[in-house]
């Protein structure tokens, strides 16, 4: 042996030098390692850049309440659009302040053949109220509107009689229609539904009624 050249190292784990396969092997492992580290935190700081990213955008994106911000649909104007193209004139509810629309459409060419006005409203109390004007409409359509609630009585509104349908004893089971009053009056049965309480219920109902008797006499339910 040269005396220049040193003697292998001695290994702890062998108890004796290692042989040249033996320092490859453990050379390769090492490089192994080191990968899957790097990979492993590569991969972690892929996941706190992205978890910095959604925070960012969460601060960034403005929130707020969705049905606060919308703003509310113009049912009138809807109804002007559409006036002239049924046999009656589409009510159009003078409602007092508090009161919003968040739909108002004319539905044609449905399937059970009954051409509708509906309106959507909120209450000043964040109920729902909803008004369907019908026309030429039978008893089938009015027992769809109302859910297939029977009649519970009948109730004077401003000079108006209604038929009464009652579903609140049905709990979350009777979804939107849980108040029901329905009429008609010209060509037109109007049923005025929804999860309002009795007074809310009592000034929908009186903000039609002028228009009802424009229409015709208003009598209870269908025709």
């Amino acid at each position: 042996m040269s005396p220049r050249t040193k003697p292998p190292a001695v290994v702890a784990e062998l108890g004796r030098p290692e042989t040249a396969e033996e320092t490859a092997a453990r050379k390769a492992q090492n490089t192994a390692n080191h990968r899957n580290r790097q990979t492993v935190n590569n991969l972690v700081y892929s996941l706190i850049a992205t978890v910095a990213l959604v925070a960012v955008i969460v601060l960034v994106v403005p929130r707020g309440n969705p049905t606060a911000s919308t703003p509310p649909v113009d049912y009138a104007a809807v109804a002007q659009q559409a006036q002239g193209s049924e046999p009656d004139r589409l009510v159009v509810p003078q409602l007092p302040s508090g009161w919003k629309s968040n739909s108002a459409e004319l539905r044609t060419k449905t399937s059970d053949g009954v051409d509708a006005w509906y309106i959507g409203l909120l209450t000043p109390k964040g109920q729902y109220i909803g008004i369907v004007q019908g026309f030429d409409a039978n008893d089938s359509w009015v027992a769809d509107q109302v859910n297939r609630t029977r009649i519970a009585g009948t109730r004077e509104i401003d000079g108006v009689k209604w038929d009464v349908y009652d579903n609140r004893s049905a709990g979350s089971g009777a979804g939107n229609v849980a108040y029901a009053l329905a009429t008609t009056a010209g060509k037109s049965t109007v049923v005025v539904f929804g999860t309002a309480s009795g007074d809310e219920f009592a000034t929908a109902a009186s903000a039609l009624t002028d228009q009802l008797h424009t229409l015709g006499s208003p009598t209870p339910g269908g025709k």
